[in-house]
């Protein structure tokens, strides 16, 4: 049996390769929800391509409609505990 080496490189050069950044921040969630963020940087976004920041710190470009989305839940639960946002029992009759 013969023991496999490394090739090594000729002339005395290698290629370093870097790992590429981790630029996801959790399990893709995020990409499942309608997120909430300032309606005049979504408009700005859309005129614009800029990223906007919602609620939950997610960044995106608003690209989808969010109504075939449900709402990203840490979203929903931030502004349910803002000042005006609606209160768990607004609209139960």
């Amino acid at each position: 049996m013969s023991t496999l080496e490394p090739e090594q490189p000729v002339g005395g050069t290698s290629t370093l390769v870097e790992p590429v950044p981790q630029t996801s921040h959790g399990d893709g969630d995020h990409e499942r929800f309608a997120h909430y963020a300032d309606k005049n940087k979504i408009m700005e976004s859309a005129l614009s391509g800029t990223p906007v920041v919602a609620l939950c710190g997610k960044v995106w470009v608003p690209s989808r409609d969010p109504k075939k989305y449900p709402v990203c839940p840490m979203c929903k639960e931030i502004w349910e505990g803002l000042d005006g946002g609606p209160k768990k029992g607004d609209g139960d009759k």
